[in-house]
């Protein structure tokens, strides 16, 4: 009987493996950056795609509300509707697709939250985006496991960055030091930290 229960969980252990590995290249292609389709749609329609697809919402410049339904998008010539926040909320978006953001000039808001797949890597990209560091005003990254102090220290090229919000980042060691840092860096930054 021992022997049956022991085969049943290695069963369902390797089960629960491929699923994972089968999520994970899922997510890995629904942030792949078409290039092509950046220059045909333009950047903001190019993003909003990206964003949909991996479950964020966007809300667009002179709108009031969020835009969460891929099919729901709304349509018209290159250019006519700008992004102007992300809330990436339990969404699958990864380093990968961060290049979809390098176009946008109007974006003042990003919501990271329960985002497991956003890394160090991807806070020092948002870092050196030029259309970032001159624009993008607010800043929340809460419960995404893999960031660690040298991620968020990258925040510091946000030189007109007004609100950052930290809370649950275990992998934050140097809590106090990476705030206070922060803080020296950007002088005029609200700084809003839950990292206990």
């Amino acid at each position: 009987m021992r022997v049956l229960a022991k085969a049943v969980q290695a069963a369902v252990k390797q089960r629960t493996g491929q699923q994972r590995h089968f999520w994970g290249w899922l997510n890995a292609v629904f942030n792949k950056v078409d290039y092509d389709r950046i220059k045909t749609a333009g950047p903001d329609r190019a993003a909003s795609e990206w964003l949909l697809r991996c479950g964020a919402k966007v809300r667009f410049l002179g709108l009031e509300r969020w835009q969460g339904d891929y099919n729901a998008l709304p349509v018209g010539p290159p250019g006519r509707f700008k992004i102007q926040a992300v809330d990436a909320t339990d969404s699958c978006i990864m380093y990968r697709g961060f290049d979809h953001l390098e176009g946008l000039q109007h974006l003042e808001e990003i919501k990271l939250r329960k985002c497991v797949y956003v890394e160090d890597t991807c806070l020092e990209r948002l870092g050196s985006l030029e259309n970032l560091q001159r624009g993008l005003f607010m800043l929340e990254v809460v419960s995404c496991g893999n960031v660690t102090d040298r991620g968020l220290l990258a925040l510091h090229q946000l030189r007109n960055l007004e609100y950052l919000f930290l809370s649950d980042l275990p992998g934050v060691k140097d809590k106090h030091g990476t705030v206070e840092r922060l803080k020296t860096a950007l002088p005029s930054l609200d700084i809003h930290v839950d990292l206990d």
